[in-house]
């Protein structure tokens, strides 16, 4: 009996790996050995810079705030004490957008929250 070796399927996951290649530089883009790597490299950093992105715009949020707050005097650890305490239901990236792009009525959140 005669050796079958479904080329369909294998050709289909080589062009697969290409096709998620094209645009890379060189060789990376054109040999398919080259390229599996490529990819499979920028597939882990993916799933890696997806958690990182969140841990980087928390940070992004606190330093705008703290930012917003010791123009008023404050710390940012005194006023998130405060914040929690008090019944303002605001997240860190509400108030670093109201910190950046509404001054006025980030000033009287926290003249609010220090208030309480």
């Amino acid at each position: 009996m005669p050796r079958s070796v479904n080329s369909v399927a294998s050709r289909a996951r080589r062009k697969k790996y290409l096709e998620m290649a094209s645009g890379y530089y060189g060789a990376n883009s054109r040999l398919y050995t080259v390229a599996r790597n490529r990819v499979e490299k920028g597939l882990q950093y993916a799933y890696r810079d997806r958690k990182s992105k969140k841990r980087e715009f928390r940070a992004l949020w606190i330093q705008r705030i703290n930012a917003g707050v010791r123009q008023m005097g404050y710390s940012y650890s005194v006023f998130i004490g405060k914040l929690n305490k008090s019944q303002v239901n605001l997240d860190r990236k509400v108030l670093a957008d109201l910190a950046m792009n509404n001054n006025v009525a980030f000033q009287e959140v926290v003249k609010k929250v220090m208030a309480s």
